[in-house]
């Protein structure tokens, strides 16, 4: 709970509630203070208990935690049934920026796709951004239907 206080932090926290409360009273509120966070703790997990009766046997492994964005997407890619894991070992983005920045300066690259009759072989090793793409099974573009 309290993971990122330092030794320094605690003795400060301690000497400011002794100023505060007194040597006194101290040992009363630290009682009144753990009673509170227990009966809020099992105010939440009777609560999710209830959350998760009601919604069945179907969702008996539902963990709250999943409702949090970053713990849900970590679960979902790291998720083998998608394949995701195959996609990510096969892009090489080292290799993928050098072929943009070759195709951007004008260089030759050596890969099968820009030998595959492409235009920079015969226009000097420049790709040509004006030409039009080829002639595709896509229907016009409609401006008024989008």
């Amino acid at each position: 709970m309290f993971n990122d206080i330092g030794p320094l932090e605690l003795v400060t926290l301690v000497v400011l509630a002794v100023l505060v409360f007194g040597p006194d009273k101290l040992p009363k509120v630290i009682q009144d203070v753990t009673r509170t966070i227990r009966k809020i703790r099992d105010f939440s997990e009777s609560a999710k208990d209830d959350i998760r009766q009601e919604l069945g046997p179907e969702f008996k492994d539902f963990e709250f935690e999943d409702l949090n964005p970053k713990t849900f997407i970590r679960k979902q890619l790291d998720n083998d049934d998608l394949g995701l894991k195959e996609i990510r070992n096969g892009f090489d983005l080292k290799k993928e920026m050098a072929e943009v920045t070759d195709a951007v300066h004008g260089r030759e690259t050596e890969t099968p796709s820009s030998s595959s009759g492409s235009s920079s072989s015969s226009s000097g090793g420049r790709v040509d951004m004006t030409k039009k793409p080829e002639e595709d099974d896509r229907p016009p573009f409609d401006a008024d239907a989008t």
